[in-house]
């Protein structure tokens, strides 16, 4: 079997300036595109102003922000009124840009790797999408589900 990335990769995705604000992000993730796959969009490839790639942001990495901070510090929170604690965080999450929420410690691939050690990557590091980069430059995505997909569709 000779199946790389280039080969599966998505190559229509949705992108985010690292200094655009979160809400805009929260926004782009709610209304994205449906794949193929018919899984829809729960993170977005940050690009800077030279659209150079510089992280991920996804549903969790916001939803982890969306926490008051003394969760962080072992506080069970069982008496909060949590719906003005919710209203706070998540007009502060709001306010945030990009580029202080998203994940930068990137894992890529090119786009000559073999899908099997993309896959091998992948599953070890539970990675559920793969940027395809060439000379920093973001050219494509490989998903987990599209994996699954190709191979048993």
């Amino acid at each position: 079997m000779k199946v790389y990335a280039k080969d599966i990769m998505a190559t229509d995705f949705d992108t985010i300036e690292s200094t655009a604000r979160v809400e805009k992000a929260i926004q782009m993730i709610l209304n994205g595109r449906v794949r193929e796959t018919n899984d829809k969009t729960s993170s977005l490839m940050v690009l800077d102003k030279v659209q150079m790639f510089v992280g991920i942001i996804t549903m969790a990495d916001i939803l982890y922000h969306l926490r008051p901070d003394f969760l962080n510090y072992g506080i069970n929170g069982e008496e909060v009124d949590w719906t003005r604690q919710f209203d706070i965080a998540l007009e502060q999450v709001k306010q945030k840009t990009v580029n202080q929420l998203m994940s930068t410690q990137i894992v890529g691939a090119s786009a000559d790797e073999h899908l099997m050690v993309i896959l091998d990557r992948m599953v070890k590091h539970k990675y559920q999408r793969l940027p395809v980069l060439e000379n920093g430059r973001l050219i494509g995505i490989v998903y987990i589900s599209d994996i699954y997909y190709h191979f048993f569709s």
